[in-house]
């Protein structure tokens, strides 16, 4: 079970750029060397003192550098160092409440000091995620392993906060709506959602997508990898493009639309594919529920 490292011990605290990248160079190591050579005991403490500064938010999957989203491959690595290190353990309460997971993840321990709000009803959150005070989650709803929730954001019921990723400020998070996990390959870009945006009910965001300050994702709105998103106030065609994610601008209100098919029979038939719109932007003045309320009138 991962304990908090003695610092003491170990003379590590990752309050300068040396310590840091000392544990990343120690699971860089362990992940890439023969699994039959590592002295498992030795990895585990280093994965222990990895998951707990993960746990607390000092290190992050991805973090805005600049205005541009960096992913830190070695963090990656460390989690998937993790499902390699551990056993299946039984965390069952009683014969009628089965819970079987690796060592390595179990539950994250919260507190009311902690300063968020999980109310009951069925709600899990897995070691190694981050959540800041003020995180409000509602039954029943999941957050994964390399996650970062910020401040004052709100995880509604049934949504998924997937591994690794990174939620910003003010968020709305709405009933049923799911970020994807991405932890392979260990280069891509989790899925990113920037400070005070409004994801609406049953929406899914993956692949990496990145989404701007102040967005508006209306409900029922699906963004992947291979999504283009039509703006119609700029005239543009948002895409992914190589390494480069599909990026949401700041302020965009995204509703559901439709493009027609242009096969002759897909004509015939008026048949049409679902398509991401721009219908419009947010202004200052104007909060994330009345400028989609707004736009779809």
């Amino acid at each position: 079970m991962p304990v908090r490292p003695c610092l003491a011990q170990n003379q590590r605290a990752l309050t300068h750029t040396q310590d840091t990248m000392s544990l990343q160079q120690d699971i860089e190591r362990i992940y890439d060397a023969d699994p039959a050579s590592v002295d498992r005991a030795r990895a585990l403490q280093f994965f222990n003192e990895f998951l707990f500064f993960l746990d607390h938010g000092e290190i992050r999957a991805a973090e805005n550098v600049d205005g541009t989203w960096k992913v830190h491959h070695w963090v990656k690595k460390g989690i998937l160092l993790g499902f390699r290190l551990g056993a299946i353990e039984d965390y069952s309460i009683n014969a009628r409440f089965r819970y079987f997971d690796k060592s390595t993840f179990p539950l994250k321990k919260v507190g009311p000091d902690d300063g968020m709000r999980i109310v009951p009803g069925g709600s899990s959150i897995r070691s190694g995620a981050y959540l800041a005070r003020g995180v409000v989650c509602m039954p029943p709803m999941y957050i994964n392993v390399g996650a970062y929730v910020d401040e004052g954001t709100m995880i509604d019921s049934h949504a998924l906060v997937g591994s690794c990723a990174q939620v910003g400020k003010r968020v709305h998070l709405s009933a049923g709506s799911q970020l994807g996990g991405v932890l392979e390959p260990v280069g891509a870009m989790p899925v990113i959602v920037e400070d005070d945006v409004l994801i609406g009910g049953n929406c899914g965001i993956y692949e990496g997508t990145i989404v701007r300050k102040k967005a508006v994702i209306g409900a029922g709105v699906i963004l992947t990898g291979a999504t283009a998103v039509y703006d119609v106030v700029h005239h543009q065609i948002y895409r992914r493009f190589r390494e480069r994610p599909l990026v949401i601008p700041e302020h965009a209100v995204v509703v559901p639309g439709s493009r027609p098919l242009m096969d002759d029979w897909a004509r015939t038939e008026h048949l049409s594919i679902s398509t991401p719109v721009i219908i419009k932007y947010r202004d200052e003045r104007t909060d994330a529920a009345t400028a989609l309320e707004d736009a779809l009138r």
